[in-house]
């Protein structure tokens, strides 16, 4: 049997791990992207290379307990921003969701009280169950910050898995204070969806006989896989929910290879193995801010991230070969970049082309930005484009004064050294 060991609303729960007074009411962890980034006082981020999921940077302010956390979310004008990262159960039964802005979820429920990330406590926490779960179980997948995977077969019989998660999340509970649901199943993505339904605090066994059933009437939206394409093909063909899907074997064996291949996941066909250390596909850095129309201030921004996104490429000792960059305007629109290149890695080579990407992607030149992202991905070890002549020597000292920097951010910080257009910040 695999199992799913998901943490319940772990934010809020690791910050009640350190003040009981938070238990029991209406809590929610939120942020404002750490806009103090771009302060040309800003101090040194905090670094993880942690895989750690979604809504987690790999960078972080260190947090300040001296601030009190609602003036954390204070923008230069005093006006509170910022949006839920996660909420407790019990805000969530008064409306309050991830992303949702602080200002509608004070609207929906006035006494919620807001935390700000500590996402140094949290990745400690993560760790510490990491290696918890190390010692109860032969294999464990840590799939991120606050999700695990692990396989019983050979150590807990198929009868017996049941009361053994029942057991592991009280122990959890007892010996860390962290609530966490579970499911089981033969397949990993069936022991997913069944912690989804045992939610919170509890457990879930779902055999191999009882997929259909259990199946029947959850919305395809819930299974994880299904993108909005996958969506929109489905509904086309009036598929709504995952007992509709697998009876619709034939359409999908017939339409695409990863159609297919979905189909296999929601029969609990699939035989995902558990991988106790996955690669990092991607790194990615974005933050969101005031809206601005300020291209040169926006321009500066971009070179931050872009140092930054370097110090993680480099830290990770890959070469990526793919490149995205992301726009989102104050209108919701939304634009983006890509470019695939096979070149040595520099962080100033990464600066010009992400600031390219910028120029490119930036269409709608009268309107407000207020969201600005950047990532790359494919990565190899070494750049194995075929060598040109032309500029090749300026390509290895900008490599090897990048490494020599780097080393410089590793001993004194990561702001120690910066490019000189990012130091001027216009008024």
């Amino acid at each position: 049997m695999k199992i799913h060991i998901d943490l319940d609303s772990y934010f809020v729960s690791a910050e009640r791990t350190l003040d009981k007074t938070l238990c029991g009411i209406p809590l929610a962890v939120g942020g404002r992207g750490d806009t103090n980034i771009f302060a040309t006082n800003s101090g040194n981020q905090s670094f993880s290379n942690e895989n750690s999921g979604s809504f987690v940077s790999s960078f972080f302010q260190t947090y300040d307990p001296s601030v009190n956390d609602i003036d954390k979310f204070r923008d230069e004008e005093g006006i509170i921003r910022g949006i839920i990262t996660t909420s407790s159960y019990e805000a969530r039964a008064r409306g309050v969701r991830t992303a949702m802005s602080l200002s509608e979820a004070f609207r929906l429920c006035p006494n919620l009280r807001i935390k700000a990330p500590n996402m140094r406590l949290y990745q400690e926490l993560s760790h510490t169950l990491h290696e918890y779960l190390q010692k109860r179980i032969p294999l464990i997948e840590q799939a991120s910050i606050d999700e695990f995977y692990g396989d019983l077969s050979g150590w807990v019989n198929d009868d017996e898995a049941l009361f053994f998660v029942d057991t592991l999340r009280h122990e959890i509970q007892r010996d860390l204070n962290l609530p966490v649901s579970i499911g089981v199943a033969k397949s990993k993505h069936i022991a997913k969806l069944a912690t989804t339904m045992a939610k919170p605090f509890g457990c879930k066994l779902i055999h191999e006989h009882e997929i259909p059933t259990f199946v029947e009437n959850i919305s395809i939206e819930t299974f994880a896989g299904i993108g909005r394409a996958m969506q929109n093909f489905l509904h086309k063909y009036n598929i709504n929910t995952l007992g509709q899907l697998l009876r619709a074997k034939e359409l999908l064996y017939n339409h695409t290879p990863y159609s297919r291949e979905l189909y296999r996941k929601v029969a609990g066909y699939e035989s995902a193995e558990i991988v106790t250390k996955s690669p990092r596909k991607s790194i990615g850095i974005s933050r969101t801010f005031k809206p601005s129309l300020d291209r040169v201030e926006l321009k500066r921004r971009v070179i931050i991230l872009a140092r930054h996104l370097a110090y993680a490429i480099l830290k990770h000792e890959v070469v990526p070969t793919t490149f995205h960059f992301g726009i989102q305007y104050d209108r919701s629109n939304k634009t983006h970049a890509n470019l695939s290149r096979n070149t040595l890695f520099s962080e100033k080579a990464l600066k010009d082309l992400m600031l390219d990407l910028f120029y490119k992607s930036d269409t709608y030149k009268t309107l407000k930005i207020m969201h600005l992202s950047m990532s790359c991905g494919s990565f190899t070890k070494i750049s194995r484009r075929e060598l040109s002549l032309i500029g090749f020597e300026d390509e290895i000292e900008q490599s090897e004064l990048s490494k020599k920097v780097h080393k410089v951010r590793e001993k004194y910080g990561l702001d120690s050294l910066k490019f000189g257009s990012e130091l001027v910040k216009k008024r």
